[in-house]
Order: C-alpha cells, then sequence, then structure tokens
C-alpha cells in the first residue's frame, strides 16, 4: 500500500482503531497523541527517520500477521505524517481542511463546556514526546528564541491543565474550556512559525570567500606596478 499524500475520513477512522487496539492498551499513543507526536517532528530541529519515531507510536512494539498488514499499517503512519509535513507550512487563516489538526472536540465547540473537559491535552503530550527525541537541540532553540518559549508555555498549559505562576512551588491556576479552544485556534500559525524557524536552521549556510591578501611586498593586484604595501595595502 502506497502511503497518501492525506488521510481521507475512512483512513484516519482506520488508523484511530488501530491505535485504540494496538497502542494504547500497550502505552502508546492514540490518534490526537500521534497528530501532536508527528507535529513535534515535523517543526523540530532534526530529520528523525521513520524508524526512530515508530517505536514509541505503540508502546509495546506489535507484532503484525504478516508483511502486508505491516506494510498497510506504515502507511498510514506515513500519510499521517505526510499529512502533517504539509499542515505546518500552513497559519491559521489558510490552512485547508483537509489537513487541519486531528483531535478531538466537543460537537459544538462554541457552546458552553465545563472547564474540566480536557481538549488538546493528548495532542500536547503527544507533542512533547516528540520533542523528546531531539531534546538537546530543542533546548538550544528554547534558550535562543523566548518566542519559542512562550509556545511551549501554551502547549504546556493544554498538558498540564495549569497556568503556573512566578512562583512555581504554589499551585497554578486552572486552565479554562474557553482558553484551550484559543490555544487549539492557534496551533497552525505556532507550528508554521515553527516551520519556518526549522527551515532557517536546516538551510545551508554559504561560507563567505575571501580572496587571500597578498604580502606586503609583492605587486598589488590591482595593476598599478606599485607594491601592495604602497598602494591598495596602505589604507
Amino acid at each position: 500500500m502506497k502511503a497518501p499524500a492525506y488521510l481521507d475520513d475512512t483512513q484516519i477512522e482506520q488508523l484511530a482503531e488501530l491505535l485504540e487496539q494496538r497502542a494504547v492498551p500497550f502505552k502508546g499513543f492514540n490518534l490526537e497523541a500521534l497528530d501532536g507526536y508527528l507535529s513535534a517532528l515535523a517543526v523540530g530541529p532534526e530529520v528523525i527517520p521513520f524508524e526512530q519515531w515508530q517505536g514509541p507510536v505503540w508502546g509495546t512494539p506489535p507484532r503484525w500477521k504478516d508483511d502486508e498488514e505491516r506494510e498497510t499499517v506504515e502507511a498510514l503512519l506515513q500519510g499521517h505524517w505526510n499529512m502533517v509535513s504539509q499542515r505546518v507550512r500552513f497559519g491559521d487563516d489558510d490552512l485547508p481542511d483537509h489537513l487541519a489538526p486531528l483531535l478531538w472536540l466537543p460537537e459544538d465547540p462554541e457552546e458552553e463546556q465545563e472547564d474540566d473537559l480536557d481538549v488538546g491535552r493528548d495532542w500536547a503530550f503527544g507533542f512533547f514526546r516528540g520533542v523528546e527525541l531531539s531534546e538537546i537541540p530543542w533546548d538550544a532553540w528554547l534558550d535562543e528564541h523566548e518566542w519559542i518559549d512562550e509556545i511551549f508555555l501554551r502547549f504546556d498549559r493544554l498538558a498540564s491543565g495549569e497556568i503556573v505562576g512566578e512562583d512555581p512551588e504554589q499551585p497554578g491556576t486552572p486552565v479554562s474550556y474557553r482558553e484551550r479552544l484559543e490555544i487549539i485556534a492557534s496551533l497552525p500559525g505556532m507550528l508554521a512559525d515553527l516551520h519556518h524557524q526549522r527551515i532557517e536552521a536546516l538551510t545551508p549556510r554559504e561560507p563567505i570567500r575571501r580572496e587571500a591578501t597578498p604580502d606586503r611586498n609583492e605587486p598589488c593586484p590591482c595593476g598599478s606596478g606599485k607594491k601592495y604595501k604602497k598602494c591598495c595595502g596602505a589604507s
């Protein structure tokens, strides 16, 4: 089975059921956590190969009944990866519907809901699991770019359900349902910002080549006939 460019509704349902049966009971990811996990890999400072990131998805690696089943599962995972990789190129306002983050929301998100409804928690949990695969490079980014730390603070609020104050020893303020929705609505924009950072960081820089400076007593390369120290090298 060839990996699709993105997952359609049937494939999303197929992958969700597969994870619930073969991953969640073994401390692996559900669909929402997988979406967050792959999002971290898609915008992170290192390229993580499929063979390395697939293992944590399942918790305990499953045994497939045959090569055909394994290839089908891997194609679904790669399709989800393709989907996430395309998503991070778009911001809040221009994201196509078929690339929207795969996380659970109530049927009517705008309806007043209880604040203990932890929407986005599994997604954020998966994102931070993805960060763990490149912990040192991520830490370097966080040290260099304060705006990335702000994004992580918002994701941490989804994961922990708390807004930590200046004193981390004191209990945090609970995150309201409305605040969770605001963070979720801004996910595409934050991921796009991280994607741009990744592109910049991974783009090779052409070294600046400087011509060798002539010896002071050699003829000046400008063609004046004078020694370099008496001509262009005098300044």
